[in-house]
């Protein structure tokens, strides 16, 4: 396989600028290009979008013109968009193509793979970064990584992963390889629940829950529902994989917010049904209670009822 040349990125949104950012800055606008609907693409070209207060110089497309497929394919869409955007990037999968999955949950790359085919998709976690996106302007200190790797059944997929670890390097994105995929994958979902959720209902910041308080302990308690429906399905987190989570929310800036409070902010549909939603509707199977998550469930969507 040859190396990654042409990359498509569905979604701009925080990640999907922070990344587009770099490939542009170091392969040429040439080289990536954003797929959207017309409405979407009208939209961006009328208000521009920036990174850092630099305007970003983006190629933009809803896929109808396009003349062959995208070598790399990344998701970076909210899971409540997800389904639609799988519609619009079917013309952009070749018998090559990668796919990655930037999105907060646990289900999004087997949505991508019954619709595109499981062959092309690899798993992997974006953590760490304190992007913030408000209307058009995304503002960064801290990258992150993004953590990539293959499940124990997929060792022919290396020279797909060996491909993208080329082009990271390339373009001197960080990241990581990891042994346990599936592990990382449960590992930042049970961030996300507790972070994400917790600071929409307390309408704060990064900063809410790194001071010692209510907040920061009502974040670990629905962290460790997620660990029991992990024990149940094999993924074996335990205590201390919380405690590293929760030691890299503490690194991050705290004037940042995540994912889901700049939804609220925004008054936009939020990704409570991949967090607490996921949360009930395991436990449900399993027979757990989930107290803590089943009371952030209801505050969210009262917050979105007055939108």
């Amino acid at each position: 396989m040859e190396q990654i040349e042409n990359i498509a990125i569905v979604g701009m949104g925080a990640l999907g600028i922070l990344y587009g950012e770099m490939f542009v800055r170091t392969l040429g606008k040439e080289a990536v290009i954003f797929i959207a609907d017309k409405s979407r693409i009208k939209k961006y070209r009328e208000e521009s979008v920036y990174c850092n207060n630099k305007k970003c110089e983006f190629q933009l497309s809803d896929g109808t013109d396009l003349e062959k497929p995208a070598d790399l394919l990344i998701f970076a869409v909210k899971g409540t968009a997800l389904n639609q955007a799988v519609k619009e990037a079917k013309s952009l999968v070749g018998k090559d193509t990668v796919i990655l999955s930037l999105l907060n949950g646990i289900a999004s790359e087997e949505i991508i793979g019954e619709s595109l085919g499981k062959e092309h998709v690899l798993y992997c976690v974006a953590q760490g970064m304190d992007a913030v996106k408000l209307g058009n302007r995304l503002t960064y200190a801290h990258a992150g990584q993004i953590c990539i790797g293959l499940l124990p059944e997929e060792s022919e997929k290396r020279p797909m992963l060996d491909r993208v670890i080329k082009l990271f390097d390339r373009v001197q994105l960080p990241y990581s390889v990891d042994e346990d995929i599936s592990r990382r994958l449960w590992g930042k979902w049970m961030l996300n629940v507790g972070v994400n959720q917790v600071v929409m209902v307390e309408q704060g910041t990064y900063g809410t829950v790194q001071k010692p308080g209510a907040p920061r302990e009502t974040m670990k308690e629905a962290m460790r529902e997620v660990i029991l429906l992990a024990q149940k399905e094999g993924i074996f987190l335990t205590e201390k994989d919380l405690e590293e989570y929760v030691r890299l929310i503490d690194s991050i800036n705290p004037d940042g917010m995540p994912s889901m409070r700049q939804d609220g902010i925004e008054k936009r549909p939020s990704e409570v049904e991949f967090f607490a939603g996921t949360v009930l509707k395991k436990a449900k199977k399993y027979g757990l209670q989930t107290p803590v998550n089943e009371e952030l469930y209801k505050k969210i969507l009262e917050i979105e009822l007055k939108y």
